[in-house]
């Protein structure tokens, strides 16, 4: 039973970690017109997964080992584009831009675990059906327990400055990328469409087992593994460190109108000059 309670917290908490910071970020950072297109990008995803899950779970149709880790590995490259795209233009994007990328990252993001958490709700469903009610009761805590845990970084964003916050959400908005991203190429690794799949870099199973309940918090927040492939570490460095020194370097540069405060320093003879 506690293995299907960390299965839901650790789904839940990879499908909304990402959602919770592009929320937030909307928030802090008086973008409140996207509230309603990212809550629809992510209405959307949780719709289709379920829709997508119940209809392979019920019907005779079968999504294969294969195509089931190409689509995950897709989307989260996907999702890794879009929210590369709006931590580096947070601060010069277009409201119009800046709101549509909101919308889609939330959709990737959150669609990227949303399938594999819909087939596993369902198949907690149709064991409920056959008498094992617990199974489902299970999964929905877990689920329940991560939505608590995201629901924790609106308050913890409304003590942070405005600027600081879109720094340090920025920043942890490429981690998780970076994670995403990572986990993306293990799919394509599982699919066979990228060599590499059991040259392992490292395996610190022991000390951080899988399903153990940090194991899953490591896994739900960052898309930890204990055991990733070298590919793996090879790509989430290549992104995260440039990423990170790029962003880095955004986050020190004026933004848009702040020349004003420039001008206003100067001397009077210099303002009529």
């Amino acid at each position: 039973m506690f293995d299907n309670y960390l299965i839901g917290l650790r789904d839940g908490l990879a499908a909304g970690v990402a959602a919770g910071l592009l929320l937030a970020h909307a928030v802090r950072t008086g973008r409140r017109d996207a509230l309603l297109p990212v809550r629809t990008g992510i209405g959307v995803a949780v719709a289709l997964a379920l829709g997508f899950g119940c209809a392979l779970t019920f019907g005779s149709q079968q999504l294969t080992p294969r195509a089931r880790e190409t689509l995950g590995g897709t989307l989260s490259v996907a999702a890794v584009a879009l929210l590369t795209w709006v931590v580096l233009r947070m601060r010069r994007a277009e409201a119009r831009h800046m709101t549509a990328a909101l919308a889609l990252a939330a959709f990737f993001a959150v669609g990227r675990e949303a399938l594999d958490t819909a087939l596993f709700f369902w198949a907690s469903v149709r064991a409920s059906r056959d008498g094992a009610h617990g199974p489902l009761l299970v999964v929905v805590l877990g689920l329940l327990t991560a939505l608590a845990l995201v629901g924790l970084l609106r308050p913890v964003a409304a003590r942070v400055a405005p600027d600081r916050f879109r720094t340090w959400c920025g920043v942890a908005l490429i981690v998780v990328a970076a994670g995403f991203l990572a986990h993306g190429v293990g799919a394509l690794q599982e699919a066979g469409l990228l060599g590499g799949s059991r040259n392992a870099a490292f395996d610190i199973s022991g000390a951080v087992p899988p399903d153990s309940w940090y194991g899953a918090l490591l896994a739900g927040t960052l898309s930890f593994r204990p055991d990733p492939t070298a590919l793996q570490v090879a790509v989430w460095s290549l992104y995260a460190i440039p990423a990170l020194a790029v962003l880095s370097r955004v986050s020190r540069a004026p933004s848009p109108g702040s020349n004003s405060r420039a001008y206003d320093r100067r001397s009077p003879v210099d303002r009529h000059l």
